[in-house]
């Protein structure tokens, strides 16, 4: 009996060391992250006093997009008469292209004058 009991204390040793050790990463791990929590708290409020100097302008934005929102409609119905005029109709595909043209007309060559004959 006093083999079950010695092997029952040094079962409950080592579950209570590996608990410690569990508890010590945890504490290591936890103590690192409040301090960047800590550090990311820091940075919110330097936003948050940089967002109280904008947040009139910012009013003032909502208030003007609030108007243009209601133009919108006007607009479109403005630009749809003006589409409907310009809408982009292709030629009929059994119709065979022209030949293209030089933009100038005749085409001259420089090579005449090259050699020195110019002709009239």
């Amino acid at each position: 009996m006093t083999t079950l009991v010695v092997l029952s204390v040094l079962l409950i040793t080592l579950l209570i060391a590996g608990l410690a050790g569990y508890l010590f990463v945890v504490g290591g791990q936890l103590t690192r992250i409040a301090g960047l929590l800590e550090e990311c708290a820091e940075i919110v409020w330097k936003i948050k006093g940089d967002a109280e100097a904008i947040e009139p302008g910012v009013e003032r934005i909502n208030n003007t997009g609030g108007v243009i929102a209601g133009a919108l409609p006007l607009l479109y119905g403005m630009a749809e008469g003006i589409v409907a005029g310009a809408t982009y109709e292709p030629e009929p595909e059994d119709r065979e292209p022209e030949p293209a043209r030089p933009a100038m007309g005749r085409r001259r060559s420089r090579l005449h004058e090259g050699v020195g004959y110019r002709p009239e």
